[in-house]
């Protein structure tokens, strides 16, 4: 008898243990398998890799996944201690056959161990949180050092670069350079955004009338993901932003081409740029560096051309879907600001034409 209720414990003991570790590892392995492959909310032309946590790809990003297996195992521990004393406790000593349970005096040093670890656990924990989420969060630290802004608009983020001169203003792309720390001054100007790239940095609240701020310093080149992790209105999922890590050498090149002013139309672009620029409405919430458009209400569009999507994620940067654009704002992202009269089809082509150029 004593031999059996031992087998079933260890049986028990092992049930327990495949289901406190080898469940979060496994889903931790089927995110790392993933990084690659398309996911779009419905009716979502742009393919964007599944961005996992566990690819870190910058400094910062690597010490939150560490503190996440930290406390992950530590949870483990404790999970396939505690219940495998319980089950061993209920096995071992149960009532056979059933009589009044013995009523007995409890065991003060017993109870304070029991109280006293798990405070000395969370405490340990806390400790490790806090450092990760100072390293995280400073700002102000030395040496090779890109200072940006961004704003969330319903529904697209704008990007600033304060520290080039002169400033370069884009849209719905963070471009930055391997290897130096990134410090971000996140902001909003209609209501609460979230800001998360999730192999670059954790999720930051963007709150009107305040600066939230987060760093990060990647070390490999590529693109990543990045999305809205607050409810901010109907196209909410549809606030998505990349995040370009380019080599030195290329971000330079890259800021000295976006500090250019937008270049001036020629052949059939002409009639896309009288339109734009005098005859249409586009100058009221656009901008065009260097010219008479100076709109501050839509994105900044005078390197739009360079750009690999629009409309917040929603389209691939292609002239069909410009002209899908065009043609009907509200009907590829409903509620949106860019609210205007229908335009023929010779004036799309136009602005088509005209837009294709600005690179």
């Amino acid at each position: 008898m004593k031999h059996r209720l031992s087998r079933r414990w260890l049986f028990l003991l092992c049930v327990l243990l495949l289901a406190g570790l080898v469940f979060p590892l496994s889903r931790a392995l089927a995110q790392d398998s993933q990084p690659g492959n398309p996911v779009c909310p419905p009716n979502c032309p742009v393919s964007f890799g599944l961005a996992s946590i566990f690819v870190p790809a910058s400094n910062e990003a690597s010490s939150i996944i560490t503190l996440y297996n930290f406390i992950l195992v530590m949870a483990g521990i404790i999970f396939v201690l505690v219940e495998g004393a319980l089950l061993f406790t209920v096995l071992r000593f149960r009532n056979r056959p059933p009589e009044m349970a013995e009523q007995f005096h409890g065991n003060t040093k017993l109870e304070i161990v029991w109280t006293a670890a798990p405070a000395v656990i969370l405490a340990v924990l806390m400790g490790f949180t806090l450092r990760t989420m100072g390293e995280v969060r400073a700002v102000g630290g030395s040496g090779n050092v890109v200072q940006v802004k961004a704003i969330g608009h319903q529904w697209w983020w704008e990007f600033r670069y304060p520290g080039l001169d002169p400033e370069v203003i884009t849209a719905n792309e963070l471009v930055v350079p391997v290897g130096s720390t990134i410090e971000v001054a996140i902001e909003s100007i209609d209501v609460e955004h979230g800001f998360w790239a999730p192999e670059l940095f954790g999720k930051v609240d963007a709150i009107p009338g305040y600066t939230t701020r987060v760093k990060f310093t990647p070390t490999s080149t590529g693109a990543y993901v990045g999305q809205c992790t607050q409810y901010c209105g109907t196209q909410h999922a549809q606030m998505r932003f990349g995040v370009v890590v380019l080599s030195a050498s290329d971000y330079q090149a890259w800021a000295a081409n976006e500090q250019r002013p937008a270049a001036a139309a020629t052949g059939h672009a002409v009639a896309g740029e009288a339109y734009f620029l005098d005859e249409g409405p586009c100058k009221a919430c656009h901008a065009l560096n260097g010219t008479a458009a100076v709109g501050v209400i839509g994105p900044n569009l005078t390197h739009l051309a360079s750009r690999r999507f629009i409309a917040g994620g929603v389209l691939e940067n292609t002239p069909e879907n410009l002209r899908l654009w065009l043609r009907n704002p509200q009907a590829v992202k409903e509620g949106n600001k860019m609210k205007i009269p229908p335009l023929d089809e010779q004036t799309i082509h136009n602005l088509v034409t005209y837009l294709s150029t600005l690179k």
